[in-house]
């Protein structure tokens, strides 16, 4: 005996500890990358959403489109799906989902178009039918 005493070494400890450091950081990362991924997933369904409810309701109702969109004129689907997943409404300054009317008269338009912006991939985009 020579006096060995059990225990670890502060070099196997300094291992074990950047091995558990980085599997904590990759955990963090994935989590962060599907947080995204979840929340892309929640644009594009807000936008399908809008985007059926311009055509099934309100053109097939009223034969044009709306210069503007909001829970009062699309009454049909959830009024929360007007709020982007960062909080902001649509058509407040920041929102990730836009409306852009076209070829209006008197706030009766043939086309639009229906973004949003999306953290992992392109723009979703949806257009008019007619």
């Amino acid at each position: 005996d020579m006096g060995y005493k059990k225990g670890f070494t502060i070099i196997e400890l300094v291992i074990v500890a950047t091995f558990v450091g980085l599997l904590f950081l990759l955990f963090f990362v994935q989590k962060s990358n599907l947080d995204a991924l979840q929340r892309d997933e929640d644009r594009k369904t807000a936008i399908n959403a809008m985007y059926y409810a311009l055509e099934e309701s309100f053109y097939r109702e009223n034969g044009y489109y709306p210069e503007t969109i909001s829970e009062e004129n699309l009454t049909v689907i959830d009024p929360q799906l007007f709020t982007d997943p960062s909080g902001v409404v649509l058509g407040q300054p920041g929102c990730t989902y836009i409306y852009e009317a076209a070829d209006c008269v008197d706030g009766e338009c043939k086309e639009y178009t229906l973004r949003a912006h999306l953290e992992k991939e392109e723009d979703f985009i949806k257009r008019n039918r007619s």
